[in-house]
Parts: structure tokens; sequence; C-alpha cells
């Protein structure tokens, strides 16, 4: 497999998007870990999976979005071109309208209460999308949708070392977790709710991108950003405006509560002091009692 490059993907484009050949192809500054993204000119970007294993979300994304679209208030991706593995990138790939914005933590002047309401309306529309044609929660998701049980084995492990951390009050409120399950039919989950796949424009949410790990299940995942992002008033305000019930609250605890563990299991990770914040505020705030 080629490294995935600007003249790569110009050579790509030219091929397989004639449209849209002969515009300028530069890498997006902020890069994700499943995909590589380029922006064409100022009005399309491309976006290739790092490894073959994330091929199938692109392809899941490209199948999604039109689906989801029509239903959200805010912009999503817009699919211009689906592109077949072939013989010069043996992966899927994507073309797609470009979508203008900052992520929040780029915006020291956002109101970010009213983010908060934004954001929780939008995962409530998402969650109230009609889920005829959407995929299932599984492997594909990262487990997302999924109950957070799937991950005890990971979380059991970073119990049983030496953390920064109230071993105790994790252990308690791992459990706390466990005690509840989704009992309402499957609704539409992000499955990547973070800081850098939400763009921000004139101070409001414009744009959730990134749906790669996104299906049908238990929306509960996506509310760890309530503790990863918000603060506080802002973290009320979140939680009002999605409307869900104290059991899905304690299993997004749990859920953030496994991320950020493991993400601290290594002093050298370049997140760490990010997640040991985090944990801080996910044994501090259950949200909602």
């Amino acid at each position: 497999m080629p490294e995935i490059t600007a003249d790569l993907v110009t050579e790509l484009v030219a091929r397989h998007v004639p449209a849209l050949a002969g515009l300028p192809v530069t890498p997006v500054a902020r890069q994700g870990w499943d995909n590589r993204t380029f922006r064409i000119q100022d009005t399309h970007c491309a976006r290739l999976p790092s490894a073959d294993g994330y091929s199938a979300g692109v392809e899941k994304e490209d199948h999604v979005l039109p689906i989801l679209a029509p239903h959200l208030p805010v912009a999503i991706p817009d699919v211009v071109a689906s592109v077949p593995p072939s013989a010069d990138f043996g992966r899927p790939w994507t073309v797609r309208r470009w979508l203008s914005g900052r992520t929040p933590d780029e915006c020291p002047d956002l109101d970010r209460t009213q983010f908060a309401h934004e954001l929780g309306v939008f995962l409530l529309r998402m969650r109230e999308a009609p889920t005829d044609g959407g995929p299932w929660a599984g492997g594909h998701t990262a487990f997302r949708g999924c109950h957070p049980s799937v991950y005890a084995d990971e979380v059991q492990r970073a119990l049983s070392r030496e953390l920064p951390m109230d071993t105790a009050q994790c252990r308690a409120l791992w459990l706390a977790g466990m005690d509840s399950a989704w009992e309402g039919e499957p609704v539409w989950f992000h499955g990547d709710m973070a800081i850098g796949n939400v763009l921000v424009d004139s101070g409001k949410l414009s744009a959730v991108i990134d749906f790669g790990q996104c299906g049908v299940g238990d929306p509960a995942c996506d509310l760890t950003i309530a503790w990863t992002y918000f603060r506080g008033t802002e973290r009320q305000v979140f939680a009002e405006a999605l409307n869900l019930d104290a059991g899905t609250w304690r299993r997004a605890r749990a859920w953030a509560l496994w991320k950020a563990m493991i993400q601290l299991e290594s002093p050298d990770n370049a997140l760490y002091s990010i997640h040991n914040d985090a944990l801080l505020e996910i044994l501090a705030d259950p949200v909602v009692r």
C-alpha cells in the first residue's frame, strides 16, 4: 500500500474524480487516527483509510450520512464520490464537501454553555432519527453502542495497577454502570463524540464530522464529552438537552472511566494530563443521580 501523501491524493482525484482534477490538495492540520484527510481547494476533502481495518468505516459513513442528514439540525459531511479499491489504492475512499469551522478548543470566546445546549440538542435529534438502514452496534463501531461491560477486562486490568486515582471509587463507579441496560428501541449514536469531531462557526455549533464508529444501539457512549470537555453548569445544560435517564448516565460514566483509565496506564502518553483531568471530573460529578 503506498504512503498516503498529497501527491498520491492528487493523482487519485485526477483519475477517479475527474471533475476535481487539477485542484490543489493539502493535508489538513489535525489528522485523525483511522483516516487521512486532505483538503481539495476550499470546496472538498478526500478521506482515505490509514489501514485496511478502517476501510469498512469509510464505506459505512458513505452509506449512513445521506440517511441521517435530513434529520439533524446542523451539517454533517455530504458525500460527493465513493471510490472503490483499485490498483493504485487498494482501499475504498471518499470525497466530501468541505465543512468550514473550527473545533471548540480553537475558539477561546465560545459561549460554552450555549454550545453545550446545541450539542445536546444535536444528539437528541440524532437519537430521534429513524433507524431504518442503520448498522447495529458491534465490532465495526469498536463496540460503541454496546454495553460498556464489553471492556470489563481492560477496566479490571487497570484497577489492578498503581494508577493516580482512588481505586475503590473507580471500582464502585464502574459497578454502578453495570446495573442497567438500554431498555428502549435501539437508537442512533455517533460513537466518537470528541471535540475534534465537532465544528463551530460564528460562535455556534455548525457541523459534526467523523461518523466512522456510528451505529444503532445504546446512546450512552456519546455522553462521555460531558466530562472530557464540559464543566459544571455546562455539563448540566448538556444533560438537560439530552433528556436521558440516570441509568444511561451511569453507563456513560463507566464508558468515560474506561477510556480515562486505559490512557493513564503509561505516563509517557502524550494525552496523559488531559485524561487525568478528565478522570477527576468523572469521579467528582455523576451528572444525573
